[in-house]
């Protein structure tokens, strides 16, 4: 489009299950983009993950073309967002691309955590923002409290809020008036040279790699050579086009759109997120600022079951990586449980989102390991290392002193459940930062040690606060901790996947749960086996598998007692040399089963 000024670029925010998907469906409706059968729930959640759980995993655009009232015709890239916490990093990718934003709120629930945090993002981009009261036709609906919640809350002016029901489709229409004359309009020129930032790429078996682009400056044609600033490599480019929300091929993209392009890209790590692309013939002079790079807070290992799809467990990484910039991979090996890689995630439901993907997407069949978070050890030498996995935790006679991360979690809950939620933040070793009410319900914010919250404390939460809690929250600072490891040893015999770090007083009780649960998982053996959980040389918790035996005294009919103590003596020896030289051979279902304690 020539003019940019009817070009509009919005993206939608909001918290968990506030209407974002559905209002973005009535949107399309709205503007005939896709006709009534084509159309159904959730159409921009294309992953059956995604519709299965009732998120949105990934953000998704579509092109819309809107008649106003003026008699004008505009252009509107809508990009719809996830509202989860863990994936905040796909929020800030895609407000990026936009202008403007329209932050909705539920008019029964009000201002959560999460709408907190987007909006702040928004704020951060310099976006324009248009308030949204949706739900307005729940007979709890209170959209006067909820307006002075946002001024209150937020600080952003409610008062031309527009009020709508995205299920109903009531005040869509008010929706896009109010996008049109309010939001502002792209900048740029056609005859500048070419600046396209690389939003968002994913792998196509016949086309390569999709990318989505926003451009900022110039014109990008089919045909064209084009050259990715970050990675320094050419390509043609095929085809681009825009969604609609189906692809749709057309000639070229200009100033101000949306669309995606495909140049026969093989190789994924020439597409980073963030990077600018430009043409060949006339090269921008800087590349555009890109995204701050996204830092992992949990990790975990992933090995394939079947030592033998490793190599199909690199590819698929590679191509994940691709389509989700958040998430971070290497190679690793483990005694255990062999080749492997060490993945990081921003938090644990991106961590089960990731294992199911690569399960569906790609059929692998994976073991991983317990969650644990990143240490910093300070050596007695002065040097200071980063400490991803539990069992690469050097001598303890080594170490100085240890640091743990903290967060920062706002977590706003109705003010009967308060109690329960203060309580499980002070067991989880958390300091109360303050206090503070909104309306009936109180916000409080807390610093917690990330590894107590890697474990279970949002379902925790979930279940403390019937589900009316939510929860944000940012890495704070490193603070030192009294950690500890804890090896579970087998026969005398360390097995590396299973050892974590816990803090001092969880250290017992998370040993003995631990060789508790193995005790039923380890299959009986020949003789006795030992399951301890140790700290160094001192055994903390202990458990034993008894030993199969033959009866061997079944032969022996009356006479002397001393005949059977003789047998059976024999048999004893016999089993004290079996458990010097025997080998337990713990299943993989038994790991498996093992690590996924913190469920329990």
């Amino acid at each position: 489009m020539d003019d940019l000024s009817h070009i509009r670029n919005f993206a939608i925010i909001a918290h968990i299950d506030h209407g974002k998907s559905t209002l973005a469906d009535r949107l399309i409706e709205h503007c005939g983009a896709l006709t009534e059968r084509e159309m159904k729930a959730q159409v921009l959640d294309t992953m059956d993950i995604e519709r299965e759980r009732g998120i949105t995993i990934k953000a998704q655009t579509v092109r819309l073309d809107y008649q106003a009232q003026n008699g004008e015709t505009y252009q509107l890239n809508l990009m719809d967002t996830p509202g989860h916490v863990d994936f905040g990093y796909e929020v800030s990718r895609s407000l990026a691309a936009c202008e403007g934003s329209l932050l909705i709120v539920d008019a029964s629930q009000g201002v959560e955590a999460q709408t907190l945090a987007n909006a702040y993002l928004a704020i951060n981009a310099d976006h324009e923002i248009v308030p949204v009261l949706n739900k307005i036709d729940l007979p709890s609906a209170e959209p006067d409290r909820i307006k002075e919640q946002i001024e209150e809350v937020i600080g952003l002016d409610a008062s031309e809020a527009v009020m709508i029901s995205a299920k109903t489709g009531k005040g869509i229409g008010d929706v896009l008036e109010a996008l049109v004359a309010r939001l502002p309009p792209p900048i740029g020129t056609a005859d500048a040279p070419l600046q396209a930032l690389l939003v968002d790429s994913w792998y196509d078996s016949y086309l390569g790699v999709i990318i989505l682009v926003r451009i900022k400056q110039g014109v990008l044609k089919v045909g064209e050579k084009v050259r990715m600033m970050a990675a320094g490599r050419d390509y043609q480019v095929d085809r681009v086009g825009v969604f609609k929300p189906q692809r749709t091929d057309g000639k070229s993209l200009g100033p101000g759109e949306i669309g995606f392009m495909t140049a026969s890209i093989k190789a994924v790590a020439d597409c980073q997120v963030g990077d600018t692309i430009t043409t060949v013939r006339h090269p921008a002079a800087a590349p555009l600022p890109g995204f701050k790079p996204s830092v992992p807070v949990v990790f975990c290992s992933l090995f394939p079951a079947d030592a033998a799809d490793y190599e199909d467990l690199r590819d698929s990484l590679a191509k994940l990586r691709l389509n989700d910039a958040s998430f971070h991979h290497e190679a690793e090996t483990s005694a255990a449980l062999g080749f492997g890689f060490r993945c990081g995630f921003l938090g644990l439901l991106h961590m089960e989102i990731v294992q199911e993907r690569l399960l569906r997407e790609f059929d692998l069949d994976l073991i991983a390991t317990a969650p644990s978070v990143v240490y910093k050890i300070h050596l007695n030498d002065g040097a200071t290392i980063d400490l991803h996995n539990p069992s690469d935790f050097p001598d303890v006679v080594k170490i100085k002193s240890i640091d743990e991360p903290w967060i920062r979690a706002s977590i706003i809950v109705p003010d009967e459940y308060l109690g329960a939620v203060l309580q499980l933040c002070t067991e989880r070793r958390g300091e109360q930062v303050e206090l503070s009410y909104v309306g009936s319900r109180a916000m409080a914010v807390y610093r917690l040690p990330l590894n107590e919250v890697v474990f279970d404390f949002y379902d925790r939460l979930k279940s403390v606060s019937k589900g009316y809690a939510s929860f944000d929250y940012e890495l704070d600072e490193y603070r030192e901790g009294s950690l500890v490891k804890v090896a579970i040893l087998v026969n005398g015999e360390p097995v590396d996947a299973l050892s974590m770090i816990v803090h001092t007083n969880q250290a017992e009780p998370r040993g003995r749960a631990l060789c508790t649960r193995l005790k039923d998982l380890i299959p009986r053996q020949l003789f006795k086996v030992a399951i301890q959980a140790a700290i160094g040389g001192k055994v903390i918790a202990r458990e034993t598998v008894g030993a199969m035996r033959k009866d061997v005294t079944a032969k022996c009919y009356g006479g002397d007692i001393t005949r059977k103590k003789k047998l059976l003596e024999k048999q004893k020896a016999g089993k004290k040399r079996m458990r010097q030289y025997g080998n337990v051979e713990i299943p993989q279902s038994a790991f498996i089963a093992a690590l996924k304690m913190g469920e329990s």
